[in-house]
């Protein structure tokens, strides 16, 4: 036997294990097996705290609610700036809180002030900044709301228009449905459960978008919930999901909010039910937009009624009522099953949708979520799409329309925004009032009525013109410094207001703005020579043709009185002849005026009997006297001075003073006249104050315009005098006659009737549209000498002498202008005639109003109030509530020359052309309460044919009837009848027809107005 010496090494090299050596490896063995028994033992526990977790959400649940519960807010009352507005999301954009802080800033600049603001919590701002969705109890519905006086809704425009406003009320096969369809976790009895997170389905979403990110193709599965849908239709740009951190975003918001409010989420999943069922997008019907909700959706795709339908559904099964049933619950499915992909389904593939409901209602029916008989009802109906054009809910309240127009003004939006918006807007109206004096206005259209109020008769209304007659009534209340509108309505349902949105010859109501533009004048006067001597006052030079200053100078010396009540009331004594036998130079020409009755012209009546009567030549006479009063000046260097001697070496030292004076004071005036408007309306305003001639406007176009061409200015006095139409002969002619450097400055302006500056400024500012006020002063000092000194250079003294008259005028109006203006009258220009007293150049009820409240308020002009207050986003992280900042009031007539006009207003119904509502307001005490005010009727008209200068055929545009008023010390407004169009002329009403109309109104206004409770207890200071 042959030994191997590499066998026998190898067992040379064995030697048995010790004791310890088999101790210490079986020990290692031990170690081993506890490392994988406690490894295991660990994956089983994590494996069940998942499982468990899963199941109970119960600790993420306590984690969440810690965290959500120091995510908070509270509104302070001052500006805060502790509050971070959403950027984007179709909820938030819809409900204006991504505008928040551009409206913040434009109504601080319309004169609101912040009561009342959100401020973030330090931890809410930075879970904010991080782009989650603050957490707050979301709105079912929201959307813009207006409240009168007494804080009573007038209107609201909620959106969704139909919602279920609290979960009890859905239907449980409403519910059920959805959660089998999109959700049915929801139904996990755990009373912590999380609803946010669906975990299997979770998973395999994420496994399928790590695929998709290493390049594996697989179908994609969508992990979103009930919850996260919410977020992502209200919050997430453009309400979509365009990345992961989008989908975490969503899912974090949407855990804070749901754990918030406590660690049980039962309640918190009823309302994401609810809330997913008002919120679902259901693509844009035709004939009412964007459709948000089941409820808005049933009524805009298949005009089901909501109520209707919830009502069948909560009902046990009727054979009378099964087809109905069946119909609106297939529709309802149908909905649930569309979002999806909306536009679609509910647009297109109607066919697929069928077969979808189908489909879905066998399953409901297999999976007890329904009964049988729903099923079978449900099944044998097919979804009918209506897509004719509901009838939208449109306010017809003229008060409620100017809030709507004034605050989607402030905010620079339009209606259909506004109406979206989370905002509510305390008003001044008085709802109540509002709707009874409408309700009466848009009655007077029926013969029945009509009779009743005393409308039909001679002056007034036959029965076949009473549907043409449009009314307008505006009731203020002097409230605190305030003017407050109370009511604002008229008989028209069209958005058009006749009360501020209309240019109307409002007759002899202009004889009010006379009478105070020469009251204001006398108390001037008084005021100035007040302390002056009798020796001083025979000093005084005064112009020949100013009567004003040469009457109070002469009442000075002769009663030596110096109470103003008094003078001013011998101002009204005065006698002014109501003779029609003189020609006035006015506007460029001779004028004549006529009286409304032919027995007045012999008449020479006070100035208090010519207001109370309404008598026109006395009103014409004093406007004369205003202009002479008002182009005279009684000052050093007036124009009318410095014309008076020819020969005067003093002259071209006056002429440059004068020029640099008085032309400077008109550059500045035209300057801030046209400064911040757009170029296009700049010339628009001007040209709406130039008289309506063809070569009036064809020389003030063609200066201004120097480089249009023929074509140019034929569409321009096409679209200024289309009644008068210019051939191409006539044109070039025009085009010719008026061209560059045809006629200087001076020219121009006595061409047009308007001041040349007027003219050199606006053509200034189409040339420099940025220049300040001191470059343009400083560039016109060669202008403002040239355009005095052709005063002075008219060889002919005719001539010259109409030119002066022209000037002395046009300027005269601008001062008058300013008067007015100041007592509130609404437009830029007023025509340089005579006939301003007469109501020629126009006016508004409004305005009207705003002077008699100027009366009333004993001269001061407190502003007009039609919005309190403004509160956005109401209970939610980003309230804000605005009050309106009450504007410092203007003393804008003396007291004692208000005091002087309501004693002769009340003198036009004592005893004047409104003495048949004379004693016709008793108040609650039995006492007759004071009612004064002036009317006044107006034909407008434009001439259709004029002969050698004289209209002598004419198309009436419209025809008016006022009654501008004050009830008591408190109530003032306005009412007018208005015919418009070509159809005005078959209607001779006067004023009497408003009148009668007030008449038969008092017994609506009384009672609230003279009631022993105020009338607007909200109103009552705290």
């Amino acid at each position: 036997m042959v030994s191997d010496p590499n066998l026998d090494m190898k067992f040379d090299n064995y030697r048995p294990q010790s004791s310890q050596q088999k101790q210490k490896a079986k020990s290692s063995r031990r170690g081993k097996l506890l490392f994988i028994f406690l490894f295991i033992s660990l994956l089983v526990a994590v494996g069940v705290f998942v499982s468990f977790e899963v199941k109970t959400s119960h600790y993420q649940s306590k984690l969440v609610n810690h965290y959500g519960t120091q995510l908070t807010y509270q509104v302070v009352p001052f500006a805060s700036d502790k509050v971070i507005y959403p950027q984007y999301g179709p909820f938030d954009i819809r409900h204006g809180y991504t505008k928040l802080p551009q409206y913040i800033d434009k109504l601080v600049k319309n004169g609101f002030i912040i009561e009342q603001q959100a401020s973030f919590s330090p931890m809410l701002m930075d879970y904010t900044r991080y782009g989650f969705f603050p957490p707050y109890h979301e709105k079912a519905q929201s959307g813009l709301i207006i409240k009168d006086c007494r804080d009573e809704n007038v209107f609201d425009a909620l959106y969704p228009s139909r919602a279920y406003q609290d979960s009890d009320l859905i239907p449980s096969e409403v519910t059920n449905t959805l959660l089998f369809i999109e959700n049915r976790e929801l139904w996990n009895p755990e009373p912590n459960h999380n609803p946010v997170i669906d975990w299997p389905r979770f998973v395999v979403a994420s496994i399928k978008q790590i695929a998709e990110k290493v390049g594996v193709n697989m179908s994609k599965a969508g992990g979103s919930t009930l919850a996260t849908q919410i977020e992502k239709f209200r919050h997430s740009e453009f309400g979509l999901t365009s990345s992961i951190e989008d989908k975490l975003l969503q899912i974090g918001s949407a855990m804070v909010r749901v754990y918030q409010q406590g660690e049980n989420t039962l309640a918190a999943r009823q309302r994401i039910v609810q809330d997913y069922l008002n919120t679902v997008p259901l693509s844009s019907a035709p004939g009412f937009g964007e459709v948000h909700g089941i409820g808005d959706g049933l009524w805009a795709w298949f005009k089901t009624d909501f109520n209707r339908a919830n009502q069948l559904l909560m009902s046990p099964h009727n054979p009378k009522t099964a087809d109905e049933r069946g119909q609106v619950f297939r529709q309802i499915v149908a909905l649930m099953i569309a979002q999806r992909r909306p536009s679609y389904y509910l647009l297109q593939g109607h066919d697929d949708l069928e077969k979808l409901v189908d489909s879905h209602l066998r399953l409901l029916v297999s999976y007890a979520l329904i009964d049988p008989q729903l099923m079978n009802s449900a099944m044998q109906q097919k979804l009918k799409f209506d897509r004719r054009k509901g009838v939208p809910d449109k306010p017809n309240n003229k008060g409620v329309n100017a809030v709507r127009i004034r605050t989607a003004g402030m905010l620079s939006s339009n209606l259909f925004d506004l109406d979206r918006l989370d905002l509510t807007v305390q008003s001044t109206f008085h709802g109540d009032l509002q709707q009874q004096v409408g309700d009466y206005l848009r009655g007077l259209g029926t013969q029945e009525n009509a009779q009743k109020v005393g409308l039909l008769g001679e002056r007034l209304l036959t029965p076949d013109q009473l549907p043409n007659v449009l009314y307008s009534f505006t009731l203020f209340e002097k409230d605190r410094g305030v003017n407050r509108v109370r009511v604002q309505t008229d008989s028209t349902d069209q958005p058009f207001d006749i009360n501020e949105g209309s240019k109307l010859e409002l007759g002899s109501t202009a004889k009010l703005r006379v009478l105070a533009t020469y009251l204001d004048i006398v108390a001037e006067l008084q005021q100035r020579f007040a302390d002056k001597t009798v020796a001083d006052l025979y000093r005084i030079d005064v112009e020949p043709k100013d009567k004003i200053t040469r009457w109070v100078v002469d009442y000075l010396i002769e009663t030596r009185d110096r109470n103003l009540t008094r003078m001013l009331d011998a101002a009204l004594q005065r006698k002014y002849s109501a003779s029609v036998d003189e020609r006035f130079f006015t506007g460029g020409g001779l004028h004549a005026f006529n009286n409304f009755q032919k027995k007045e012209n012999t008449r020479n009546p006070t100035l208090y009997e010519a207001l109370q009567d309404s008598v026109n030549l006395p009103f014409v006479r004093l406007m004369q006297d205003i202009v002479n009063y008002s182009s005279s000046y009684n000052s050093e260097g007036s124009m009318a001075q410095l014309l008076r001697n020819d020969k005067d070496p003093r002259r071209e030292e006056y002429l440059k003073a004068f020029a640099k004076r008085e032309g400077s004071t008109f550059v500045r005036r035209f300057y801030r006249k046209y400064q911040n408007l757009a170029p296009q309306a700049r010339l628009e305003t001007f040209f709406n104050g130039v008289q309506a001639s063809e070569h009036r406007l064809s020389a003030t176009y063609r200066y201004l315009q120097p480089y249009k061409s023929t074509e140019d200015l034929k569409q321009f006095l096409r679209e200024r005098m289309p009644e008068k139409p210019q051939t191409d002969k006539q044109i070039n002619s025009l085009y010719n006659k008026y061209g560059q450097d045809k006629f200087n400055l001076a020219d121009q302006g006595f061409i047009a009737r308007v001041h040349p500056l007027e003219l050199w400024v606006l053509s200034y500012l189409n040339d420099y549209p940025d220049a300040k006020l001191t470059q343009v002063l400083e560039d016109s000092q060669a202008t403002l000498l040239e355009v005095y000194r052709w005063l002075f250079r008219t060889r002919h003294q005719n001539a010259r002498d109409q030119r002066i008259k022209v000037m002395l005028e046009v300027e005269a109006f601008l001062s008058i202008h300013q008067r007015w203006q100041r007592m509130g009258y609404p437009f830029d220009f007023i025509v340089p005639s005579l006939g301003s007293a007469l109501g020629s150049s126009g006016d508004r009820p409004a305005a009207l109003a705003e002077l008699m409240g100027i009366i009333q308020n004993d001269g001061v002009r407190a502003p007009t109030m039609r919005i309190e207050k403004l509160h956005f986003a109401q209970d939610t992280p980003y309230e804000v509530k605005f009050a309106n900042d009450i504007k410092q009031p203007i003393q804008a007539l003396r007291p004692e020359v208000a005091m002087a006009l309501k004693n002769a207003l009340a003198n036009v119904v004592e005893k004047g052309t409104a003495r048949r509502l004379k004693d016709s307001i008793i108040n609650a005490e039995g006492h007759i309460v004071r009612l004064g005010g002036k009317t006044g009727t107006g034909d407008n008209r434009i001439a259709t044919e004029i002969r050698n200068g004289r209209k002598v055929s004419s198309t009436a545009m419209n025809r008016t009837a006022t009654f501008v008023f004050y009830l008591g010390d408190n109530y003032f407004g306005t009412l007018t009848a208005f015919v418009p169009g070509s159809k005005a002329d078959d209607f001779s009403f006067t004023s009497a027809l408003p009148l009668q109309v007030l008449k038969g109104m008092l017994p609506i206004l009384t009672p609230q107005l003279f009631a022993t409770q105020p009338l607007c207890l909200a109103d009552e200071p705290e």
